[in-house]
């Protein structure tokens, strides 16, 4: 029985794809059974810019995570980001035909379809349509309006947009790696469920994802998500300057900051010095730690002031937008010694690194419990959620049936159950994807 409640989340980052193959255990936790990693060669700022080498870094990372755990794996859930996501704030309403009967699940639905219907530029596709407060006729400030009374249905809407080449490149690169496509999900949601709780949710938190090639922010406040920006710089631009300024090669450039590595300059002495070899032949080359870290100041200093200024454009300074549970740090460029500090620093806000280590079994591999792996563990949390309850259902039915044929009314019995009760705004979205892609094939 255990075996049907396997998921599998595939982060494909810039800077590296990781596989995670995962299941629930007893207690509700997440135990990870086998995870993969390959070095992306093909994916820049999150986007896909080399079709064959991104299909090899899957099938690596896959192999990889099926070897470790002995278990074959079909479909994924896919997380995307990019330098081409944006969003927008919109709002829409529909007069409905009986104001004497109430709002039902359907008027909702209409209503969102009239936003996917909005014309974009060229090119562009809606990924996701998310209601953030409904007003009813006059009444405004209403969560859940099914079940009221009103003629006019308005809502705000939360409406994140991106290439649809883009999305197509991505869906092309895992149906051609041999796998299925469960799930498309925007990284930056993935990130906050894997980190965030839902105290900081309703409160009020800016979630900071820091990766290789593109830094992703979601907010949320009062439990709903109000704002989602992708802005292209990451750790690899960081990487970018260090073998820039000090004349090094990329792969010394990014030991060094790992390593020596810190976002506040203040605290090097002019003393502190690292000697790196020099390329064959040559003299080894000495580079200050007080340099590196004002390089390093610098770029990080430059990725925060964009996101807080995305912060700012949400609204933050308002009685109404105040962020009380501040920021939240995740992502492998979270790892950067003393970023806590300066991020406190220049926004005035609290801070904390976000690990994803709340929602794994308590003897998980402490690796896995890095801000790194955030993505992975929240795009297998949207996998399992979404899959255990249907498979273990059906599994029971057809237990029994293994050498029969099923009669029809077990067959109307499992049409049943697997037709889930209300298909949330993801699961509809992931649908028409999936159509987009198999009919673009």
């Amino acid at each position: 029985m255990e075996d049907n409640k396997i998921a599998v989340g595939l982060d494909i980052g810039t800077t590296k794809i990781v596989a995670m193959i995962g299941r629930k255990n007893e207690y509700g936790k997440i135990e990870v059974v086998g995870i993969g990693k390959a070095k992306s060669l093909g994916v820049k700022r999150g986007v896909v810019s080399n079709i064959t080498q991104t299909i090899q870094s899957i099938q690596q990372a896959v192999d990889e995570a099926e070897s470790v755990s002995g278990v074959k794996i079909e479909n994924v859930v896919v997380g995307i980001a990019g330098q081409h996501i944006r969003s927008l704030h919109h709002s829409d309403y529909i007069t409905r035909n009986n104001a004497d009967e109430v709002i039902e699940e359907k008027d909702i639905e209409n209503l969102v379809n009239q936003v996917h219907k909005l014309v974009m530029l060229p090119g562009e596709e809606i990924i996701h349509v998310l209601p953030q407060e409904f007003k009813v006729d006059s009444q405004a400030d209403i969560k859940e309006p099914i079940g009221m009374y009103g003629g006019r249905l308005e809502a705000n809407f939360h409406v994140v947009v991106g290439q649809v080449s883009s999305i197509r490149n991505i869906g092309r690169c895992v149906k051609s790696a041999g796998l299925d496509l469960s799930e498309i999900t925007l990284e930056p949601l993935a990130s906050a469920q894997a980190v965030l709780s839902q105290e900081e949710k309703e409160a009020g938190v800016a979630l900071i994802d820091i990766g290789g090639g593109t830094t992703d922010l979601a907010i949320f406040k009062d439990g709903i998500i109000r704002h989602t920006a992708v802005i292209p710089f990451g750790g690899n631009v960081i990487t970018d300057d260090i073998k820039e300024g000090c004349s090094i090669i990329e792969k010394q450039a990014e030991l060094l900051k790992i390593k020596f590595g810190s976002a506040w300059p203040g605290e090097n002495k002019e003393t502190e010095i690292v000697s790196i070899p020099g390329l064959r032949g040559r003299e080894p080359k000495e580079i200050t730690l007080k340099n590196l870290s004002k390089i390093i100041h610098a770029r990080v200093q430059e990725i925060i002031e964009h996101v807080y200024l995305e912060i700012k454009n949400y609204g933050h300074e308002t009685a109404k937008g105040k962020l009380i549970a501040g920021i939240v740090l995740t992502g492998g460029g979270s790892q950067l010694k003393h970023l806590r500090q300066l991020v406190e620093y220049i926004t005035g806000m609290d801070a904390r690194i976000g690990f994803p280590n709340e929602h794994l079994a308590g003897d998980s591999d402490e690796a896995l419990s890095s801000p790194a792996y955030a993505t992975a563990v929240g795009l297998l949390m949207e996998g399992l959620e979404k899959d255990i309850k249907i498979e273990e259902i059906v599994a029971d039915i057809f237990a029994d049936n293994h050498e029969t044929d099923i009669e029809e009314e077990d067959q109307q019995k499992v049409e049943v159950i697997v037709k889930p009760k209300k298909k949330s705004f993801f699961e509809k979205f992931t649908e028409g994807l999936k159509d987009f892609l198999d009919n673009a094939e």
